[in-house]
């Protein structure tokens, strides 16, 4: 009987949590498992408190645990239930503590959603090369609509939204519903002719085309080639609200303008509400007054300054500069005759000197007398004076007659 010989060559041993750890550094290493898209059907769904999804992806022949983390959870835009088939897309690990590998994943969107995101990138690639998206294009949005026109379901939510919208913004717009589905084989066509028939009947200052939320599958109407060329030969600026705000199509691309919601939408139609008009209307108020008393201001001062020149060259002003003069023309020939007052009153003092000096009154004063004939005549000498002649002598004080006797003088 042979004995075993021991192995040249001892076998590794591990723990649990080293092999664990070891098998899931593997997996995390393969860049294939860290990006990859798993179809299948959910089961086992659980939303415990946390946040985080747990479900089970399966086919007929195997399952594969699934997490998604609160964080990725609140961004998924479908609602997850058992039974509904999907594609997941996220990285393949191993969770240590259960020993059980899983897809922590990231993205989740219905079967066939793929093919139809490949359709959409091939659609958009075409047209915008044809320039259907080319931002000269885009016409400006009115800032004072007169008439809407909305392009949507009449028994959706977003028409609701967006009627009372508009009723608070702009409650005197006028808006012309064109009915079409939003969505369906038929929702396309429907579409093109409501846009058509608004165009040519209603003429709006602007159009909105608009739905709320869904799947892909559910917008796919808005990703329709025909559509999107309407969208782009409308003679109204087009305003799309399609979906949430997330949510991209072509028909986004083509518009003028693109809104993330139908109120959005709604709310850009009518740039100016009805709130800024009444601020608007106040601003204007206020500027007026403050022009007008600005403008009165002037004109008062414009009237005080021609008045002040009207008063400078009227004949009133004349008058009083006329009669000014005349008072200072009487105060002058006032002074000036005073002065010539003095002046001759002066000159006749000075004559009365001189006369009283040459006075004979004076000169008879100092004892001297004055001979006359009786007619008057003077006596300058003797030979003038006839004996018994009769004369006249005047003194200081009188005269009186004498009578010419023979001189006795030899």
């Amino acid at each position: 009987m042979r004995m075993a010989q021991p192995s040249l060559f001892a076998s590794l041993r591990w723990t649990v949590s080293e092999l664990t750890r070891y098998l899931r550094q593997l997996l995390e290493s393969d860049l294939m498992l860290q990006d990859v898209w798993v179809q299948g059907e959910i089961s086992n769904l659980s939303r415990p408190s946390s946040g985080h999804l747990y479900f089970t992806l399966k086919d007929a022949g195997a399952a594969l645990r699934c997490v998604i983390w609160r964080t990725e959870a609140h961004r998924l835009r479908m609602n997850l239930q058992d039974g509904l088939a999907v594609e997941v897309h996220g990285k393949v690990s191993l969770y240590e503590a259960g020993g059980q590998y899983q897809l922590y994943a990231d993205q989740i969107r219905p079967v066939g959603e793929g093919a139809l995101f490949q359709e959409f990138l091939r659609l958009k690639d075409l047209l915008e090369a044809e320039g259907l998206f080319a931002p000269e294009r885009k016409r400006p949005i009115p800032s004072l609509p007169h008439r809407i026109g909305i392009v949507t379901s009449p028994s959706g939510a977003a028409l609701r939204d967006m009627l009372q919208t508009l009723s608070r913004r702009m409650p005197l717009v006028e808006v012309i519903l064109a009915p079409a589905p939003v969505q369906g084989a038929e929702a396309p066509a429907a579409l093109i002719a409501a846009l058509a028939d608004l165009n040519r009947l209603a003429q709006p200052d602007v159009i909105l085309l608009a739905r709320g939320g869904g799947s892909i599958e559910d917008l796919w109407a808005f990703n329709d080639e025909n559509l999107v060329r309407a969208v782009a030969a409308s003679e109204a600026p087009v305003i799309t609200g399609v979906g949430h705000e997330t949510d991209f199509t072509l028909v986004d691309f083509a518009a003028d303008l693109r809104a993330p919601t139908p109120t959005a939408a709604a709310e850009l139609a009518t740039p100016i509400s009805r709130a800024d008009l009444w601020a608007g209307l106040a601003s204007l108020k206020s500027r007026l007054g403050t022009a007008m008393q600005t403008a009165v201001a002037a004109r008062q001062r414009q009237i005080e300054t021609l008045s002040a020149r009207l008063g400078f060259v009227s004949p009133e002003r004349r008058i009083l500069s006329y009669r000014q003069q005349l008072d200072e023309m009487e105060r002058r020939a006032v002074h000036a005759t005073s002065q010539r007052l003095k002046l001759e009153q002066e000159r006749l003092r000075g004559l009365e000197r001189r006369l009283f000096t040459l006075n004979p009154l004076a000169v008879l004063a100092r004892g001297y007398a004055v001979v006359q004939h009786t007619d008057g005549r003077l006596i300058r000498r003797v030979a003038q004076a006839r004996p018994g002649e009769t004369l006249r002598v005047r003194v200081s004080d009188g005269s009186f007659g004498v009578e010419v006797k023979p001189s006795t003088e030899e």
